[in-house]
């Protein structure tokens, strides 16, 4: 199998993208890793100021460093209202990353006042394709929705209990795994990249 390595510790993300990819693994023939595998690697500081340069920073870092093909994804939640914001301070709206309570109470305070016509949102993800040659790829898939006024849904997490996904009536924290998975900003972005893969792995 050919392994190519995606740019995080996270379990979870990394069985996610084996389900997001599956067909195409099977296709290429592929293994994918996290970092885990690589301990000694330390990890990237993520200081850019967009989704695709700190998906880009992580997913470049990692092909360097391990000199295998690699992927990295940024995310977070985009709020028309406020200009795209939280964006890529997400995770840390409320001053410390990974309060996902904190975060999601401070947003829903500061749009008490903004009517329900007008906030509009989505989750939005940069997937980076980053080979060792120097080469990048990036694409982007978002999640719009609307705001709700207060959490509902116990099937996700950060912000996920306050959109309402377009086109339906619940939160994202009140789909199954499988309902977001095939809508999702990170599984959209991932399979936009199945073309590029394709074309890396096609002669290798």
């Amino acid at each position: 199998m050919r392994q190519i390595v995606l740019a995080t510790r996270n379990g979870y993300k990394i069985s996610e993208l084996r389900t997001i990819l599956g067909d195409l693994i099977g296709e290429l023939d592929l293994e994918i890793v996290g970092m885990g595998e690589f301990p000694d690697i330390p990890d990237v500081v993520e200081t850019g100021v967009t989704f695709a340069e700190n998906a880009t920073l992580k997913a470049v870092a990692a092909a360097q460093a391990t000199g295998l093909p690699a992927l990295a994804d940024d995310s977070g939640l985009s709020v028309d209202v406020l200009g795209g914001a939280p964006g890529v301070f997400s995770a840390r709206w409320a001053g410390t990353r990974g309060q996902d309570r904190a975060n999601l109470e401070l947003l829903l305070g500061q749009l008490c006042d903004v009517p329900d016509e007008q906030r509009a949102a989505a989750f939005v993800c940069a997937a980076a394709l980053a080979l060792p040659d120097g080469t990048v790829v990036v694409r982007e898939g978002r999640m719009p929705g609307m705001l709700a006024r207060e959490p509902r849904g116990d099937n996700g997490f950060g912000y996920d209990p306050i959109l309402v996904v377009d086109g339906d009536s619940r939160t994202s924290a009140e789909l199954s795994f499988e309902e977001k998975n095939a809508i999702s900003h990170r599984g959209k972005a991932f399979r936009a990249l199945a073309a590029d893969l394709r074309e890396v792995f096609a002669d290798r």
